[in-house]
């Protein structure tokens, strides 16, 4: 091989692109070489791509010729394949500007929800779809979470799963490493035992793979990108190698999977080998199996559900939340409101307890209390008129006054003392995981805490949930992040502390119910077994708010009847 050889395959891999050995030798004119290094979705350079490249004019597809070169190769249809090479060399293509059309984003038919006054006798919602807790990879790293921590208060049975204690030391960016690495362990792991993964290979295994065949890998998203004739290519990478992918706009319900990809995910990939690239013919996440059944505990009991109570703020909805704490101890309500709160036994609050201080600039300007101390004071005082015959369950979140940083520790006892003195107030780091209600009868419902900080990128840069109504669908976003098994699957999405042996953010064991707030805006919907459960809020539109056009919706509290798995919304504003 010449050095002028040597130095155009270095040019043109530069590029991304390959060339042909029998049309190297054949010799490549300067002007074709012009025209190749300008094409921008150029894989392979070879005699019959040249050809094609030598037409007059021609704005081609080269992802829709290697499609159809792997199936000439797949098919051996020489004249079928020549026929079809002959189209792009006489066929001038003409690019427009489309406008899409609209979309209907409408709800899946098994999530529901309802609300009612708390004057009003209710119905229910009822959610039918199974779940099972797998008993399988349990975190068991005592330095980084508090694992089988059994208690007893008020005689309710309950167990702390997961609460992160954060072991600060200097990170570097190996320790970020490891945590993706732990979180392709264990969802490669999961990816593999779905019954559409077939013909599993390695990057690397893959590009010494000659013949063209249906195959599958598993990786993360590294980069996403569009081409010029709008299909999607994206880089894939596993611990063996990257690789491109391709999804071609032509399948709309397999390109609009591909348009919910983030960075970051870790997804199986089904589809057709190319020439360093794969036809991606399916997308396939972990998910939450749909053959689990729904657990129930024997127990005629209620858990209660709320987040970002906001204490502290100039909009802290006063009123409405005594009026709340009035309900639970049986003093507001007809008959039938009244039974269900001497049933309701747990209570969930997914963070923002208050508003915090120097959250955002010039909050002072809406705040009633301006110490921490003294917000946190407030909130211990409204709390404390609730029975002592109900648990509480709490976890930070952003304007808590803990590091931002995830998973968020447990509360720092120097800013909130008062939470300490409270009997029956179980304070969680965030993410969560308590079991409730077990019996010799029952093995008892594994609630997930999470305040839901990762919530903004998501509704920002995922099409299906922005287009599907944004900040007012939690709905989507939580079946969002159960489809990928990680509460921020994106590490851009939330702040991050790589302090743990494993990804402290991974759904591992799929929860019965999933609580989570951040969004200021109620939603009670079930997926495949899961009741998931936006907290609404117990603030009103602050001005920051207002000028993003986010109207949130206050004072809504979901309670589920834990023996029924039965929902009900009681509205409080």
């Amino acid at each position: 091989m010449s050095l002028d050889q040597e130095k155009l395959i270095e040019k043109l891999f530069e590029k991304g692109i390959l060339v042909n050995k029998e049309l190297l030798e054949l010799g490549l004119k300067d002007e074709l070489i012009e025209k190749v290094v300008n094409e921008g979705d150029l894989l392979v350079l070879n005699k019959d791509y040249s050809d094609i490249l030598n037409s007059p004019e021609q704005l081609v597809d080269w992802y829709e010729v290697d499609q159809h070169r792997v199936d000439f190769e797949k098919k051996g249809d020489n004249e079928l394949y020549q026929t079809q090479l002959q189209e792009f060399k006489i066929v001038k293509v003409n690019i427009t500007n489309v406008s899409n059309n609209s979309k209907d984003f409408s709800k899946e038919s098994n999530i529901e929800s309802f609300e009612t006054e708390l004057k009003n006798n209710n119905s229910s919602v009822k959610f039918e779809s199974n779940i099972d807790i797998t008993k399988d990879n349990e975190i068991n790293d005592i330095e980084s979470s508090i694992i089988n921590n059994n208690n007893k208060i008020n005689n309710l049975n309950y167990e702390i799963l997961c609460s992160y204690v954060n072991n600060p030391f200097k990170y570097t960016v190996k320790d970020f490493a490891k945590q993706f690495r732990s979180r392709y362990q264990f969802l490669e792991k999961v990816i593999r035992q779905r019954s559409e993964i077939k013909n599993l290979l390695s990057i690397n295994r893959l590009f010494a793979k000659k013949e063209r065949d249906n195959v599958s890998i598993i990786g993360i998203i590294t980069e996403i990108n569009e081409t010029r004739n709008g299909n999607l290519i994206i880089e894939v990478e596993d611990p063996t190698g990257q690789i491109k992918i391709l999804i071609n706009k032509s399948k709309k319900d397999l390109f609009k999977k591909g348009k919910d990809l983030v960075p970051d995910e870790i997804v199986g990939i089904i589809g057709v080998n190319g020439d360093n690239i794969i036809f991606v013919e399916d997308l396939v996440w972990p998910d939450i199996p749909i053959t689990n059944e729904m657990k129930k505990i024997d127990k005629d009991e209620y858990a209660v559900f709320l987040s970002d109570v906001h204490v502290g703020s100039t909009y802290f909805l006063e009123e409405e939340f005594n009026k709340f704490l009035r309900w639970l101890s049986g003093k507001t309500g007809n008959q039938s409101q009244k039974e269900v709160a001497s049933k309701v036994k747990y209570i969930f609050i997914a963070g923002d307890l208050v508003d915090g201080i120097g959250i955002y600039p010039a909050q002072e300007s809406e705040l009633t209390i301006t110490d921490i101390n003294k917000q946190y004071t407030e909130f211990t005082r409204l709390l404390s008129q609730v029975p002592k015959d109900k648990t509480f369950f709490i976890c930070p979140g952003n304007h808590d006054a803990v590091h931002l940083a995830e998973p968020q520790p447990n509360f720092f006892k120097e800013y909130s003392e008062s939470l300490f003195d409270i009997d029956n107030l179980i304070l969680l780091s965030n993410p969560s995981v308590v079991n409730i209600g077990k019996s010799d009868e029952s093995n008892g419902l594994n609630i997930l805490m999470y305040h839901g900080y990762s919530f903004d990128y998501y509704v920002s840069n995922v099409d299906s949930i922005r287009n599907g109504g944004g900040y007012e669908r939690a709905d989507l976003i939580m079946k969002f992040l159960l489809q990928r098994r990680h509460l921020a699957p994106s590490f851009k999405s939330t702040p991050y502390l790589p302090s743990h042996s494993e990804d402290p953010l991974l759904i591992k064991n799929i929860p019965d119910i999933i609580i989570t707030g951040h969004i200021h805006y109620s939603s009670v919907a079930n997926y495949r077994g899961v009741t998931m459960i936006s907290g609404s809020c117990w603030q009103g539109q602050t001005k920051f708010q207002e000028k993003l056009g986010h109207n949130p919706q206050p004072g809504r509290v979901p309670i589920v009847n834990l023996k029924t798995r039965e929902v009900k919304v009681l509205k409080f504003v």
